[in-house]
């Protein structure tokens, strides 16, 4: 039989489980983008310092990375829809604590506990679906599910302006409670499991390692950006690669390991994962560099930066789905590919921008990248997903976050320290958090170090389109058996 034959034929409550899964992705993107624009209240607040505030974002994506994989494993092991659903009570519990906390330390712990949460849902979120609809669907599935995120981004950005701007800043993270009861009390209704039990071993060895490579490599990362290069920021950095290579050499030993080398065999998977990387490497960064443009040179306050960017959220969103469906006819490499092209466009046109260019234009270059995300996310996700045996969709799913996620918490650090190359380092976070904006001659200085941020990311991109290449055409609408 083939592997990627679902067991269990459309249902009429397919609808509802498609939402409460988008649902999920949505909470999730909220809180990659909603806490950017609270940074500078909550700093006041809880009289805490730069360098210390921005784990509060990094905090969060680092444990999401870290737990992709082995949360997913927990899916095939004890239930995907189980694992999804105690994701978001793990994550509304994070969300309260975070609401309530006292000082910067307890913050960031329990953002560490949300990102456990966020990391069972984003995990599973795609499983499930692969669970859910049957191959000759799933794409239509992933692109509905590209808007949760799309949208989950704009409801940060807005909602993160307003709320911290009319009210407390502890309110970003309250308002995820009524919302995550609420879906995990229709989850409980519509999501049914329809995926075998696997038994899995959790790669602890593994977690560990590459928790350590990458929190050493990503501390090095924010200390350059605001501080000169050391004695120990050197031996962190090199602690942190030997770290991360270690990894690589335990993983190739173990009988479980964190990342499932066995999907490697497959060129599709291969090459899709590794295009997920370079796309989040290059273009996760996007968002900072713009509104560190956007507040640093052109003097907008946090919320109005961020507001130019939500068209491009919206037009993303809603191409998702159309992008789906085309994928279900010919296949993810050509929708992916094209997509990471218009991206890499989108970034050329953003290194161009310059102190005197219209805001509009920023709103512009903003829904030509959206549309590369409508392009590229569905076809990608669809294409690891046909790829992977059945049985070991949990896994996929997991491995294909953390290819990503590794590629976003490194992308926003290795922006910010680019971009801190052309000006005094303190001023930096200053003006990432708008705490502060530039004048004079740093304006064009740093106008210059954004703009080769810029250029890294389209050389990324395209190494990301050289991967999404690899994956081939000719047999990629076509589901491929697997053997256990």
């Amino acid at each position: 039989m083939n592997d990627f034959q679902s067991s269990a034929k459309p249902q009429p409550q397919n609808g509802w489980a498609l939402a409460v899964i988008v649902t999920g992705v949505l909470v999730a993107a909220v809180d990659t983008t909603i806490v950017i624009l609270a940074l500078p209240t909550m700093m006041r607040s809880l009289h805490a310092n730069l360098s210390g505030i921005i784990w509060v974002i990094m905090a969060y994506l680092l444990v999401i990375t870290l737990l992709s994989t082995q949360v997913g494993r927990l899916g095939d092991m004890f239930g995907r829809v189980r694992m999804y659903e105690l994701g978001f009570l793990i994550f509304v519990l994070g969300s309260f604590l975070c609401g309530i906390s006292g000082d910067e330390s307890a913050l960031i712990g329990f953002r560490i506990l949300q990102g456990v949460g966020g990391a069972l849902i984003s995990a599973n979120s795609g499983a499930v679906i692969a669970d859910t609809f049957p191959p000759e669907t799933r794409g239509r599935a992933y692109g509905f599910n590209s808007i949760g995120w799309n949208l989950g981004a704009i409801v940060g950005i807005l909602l993160g302006g307003f709320i911290t701007t009319y009210f407390s800043w502890r309110y970003i993270f309250l308002i995820n409670v009524p919302i995550g009861l609420a879906a995990v009390v229709v989850a409980w209704f519509v999501l049914k499991e329809r995926g075998q039990r696997e038994p899995r071993k959790m790669d602890w060895w593994g977690m560990g390692l590459l928790g350590l490579g990458l929190f050493l490599v990503l501390l090095t990362m924010v200390y350059s950006a605001s501080q000169p290069l050391n004695s120990r920021m050197i031996l962190m950095f090199a602690t942190g690669i030997v770290s991360l290579i270690v990894f690589v050499v335990v993983e190739t030993r173990q009988t479980s390991p964190m990342l499932h080398l066995k999907l490697f065999r497959n060129r599709i998977v291969t090459a899709s994962l590794l295009a997920a990387f370079f796309q989040s490497l290059g273009n996760f960064a996007v968002l900072f560099l713009v509104i560190m443009y956007l507040q640093g040179l052109r003097q907008l306050t946090p919320l109005n930066a961020s507001l130019l960017l939500v068209p491009g959220y919206l037009v993303g969103g809603f191409l998702g789905p159309f992008s789906g469906r085309l994928v279900d006819k010919v296949g993810s490499a050509i929708p992916a590919s094209i997509g990471l092209g218009v991206q890499a466009i989108a970034l050329f046109f953003y290194a161009h921008l310059g102190l005197h260019n219209p805001l509009w234009w920023v709103t512009g270059i903003s829904i030509i990248n959206g549309i590369g995300d409508a392009g590229f996310f569905p076809a990608n996700n669809a294409a690891v997903m046909k790829g992977s045996p059945r049985g070991s969709y949990g896994i996929a799913s997991g491995m294909l976050r953390t290819f990503a996620n590794v590629g976003m918490v490194l992308s926003f650090a290795s922006a910010m320290l680019i971009a801190a190359t052309q000006i005094p380092r303190d001023l930096a976070f200053a003006i990432f958090v708008g705490t502060t904006s530039l004048r004079g001659p740093l304006m064009e200085a740093f106008n210059h170090g954004i703009h080769t941020a810029f250029y890294l990311a389209i050389i990324l991109m395209a190494i990301a389109v050289i991967f999404s290449l690899l994956r081939g055409v000719s047999n990629d609408t076509q589901t491929v058996p697997h053997r256990h």
